[in-house]
């Protein structure tokens, strides 16, 4: 990808996907073509991300089923990590796990407690497919293994358990968006 003094600069924003919405629910497709289209989906994901203000979003989020995510976030010890990943997997997640405050950009307006490992490692490759691997901590961690649920058709509520899920699902349900979006718990 071309260098750029900002990420997203000459991206277009996308609308997002809402919980309800089926885009979020299916696992994504490995990207095969590296090549320009990638390299504006991966330029629109951050202006969309920066628009929303986001840390992190998955392709599906903008209704793309391809296996890519994009991230501007910090660690716990406020260090950013800027950057991208195509066909990421997470390959560890270790280390103690906390329950920390974790909102999705497809549940706006919404937070729950939920368990993460401290420690996470992705591998996957840039939008040229040079080979990458990625590794957090903290709150860094954290957002690698949410995006990394997303493109496996996952949420973060799915990994909530009794009346922490049922808050959150009640909470999205209420949620001005809600109509619009046909939010409904899964």
């Amino acid at each position: 990808m071309r260098s750029r003094t900002i990420q997203g600069s000459s991206g277009r924003v996308h609308p997002l996907r809402l919980l309800g919405d089926p885009a979020l629910t299916e696992p994504c497709q490995e990207v095969t073509a590296f090549d320009g289209a990638l390299e504006r989906l991966v330029e629109d994901m951050f202006a969309t991300m920066y628009a929303a203000q986001g840390v992190g979003l998955a392709a599906n989020q903008i209704g793309v089923p391809l296996r890519v995510f994009v991230y501007d976030c910090p660690d716990d010890e406020d260090r950013r990590h800027l950057g991208h990943l195509v066909n990421p997997r997470l390959v560890e997640a270790d280390g103690p796990v906390f329950r920390g405050p974790e909102g999705c950009l497809s549940l706006p307006g919404i937070e729950a407690g939920t368990p993460r490992h401290d420690h996470a490692v992705v591998t996957g490759s840039s939008v040229t497919g040079e080979p990458r691997t990625v590794t957090g901590t903290g709150f860094f961690a954290r957002c690698l293994q949410h995006e990394c649920d997303h493109l496996d058709g996952g949420l973060y509520v799915d990994h909530l358990t009794g009346l922490r899920r049922r808050r959150a699902l009640r909470a999205a349900a209420r949620a001005p968006w809600a109509a619009v979006a046909g939010a409904s718990g899964r």
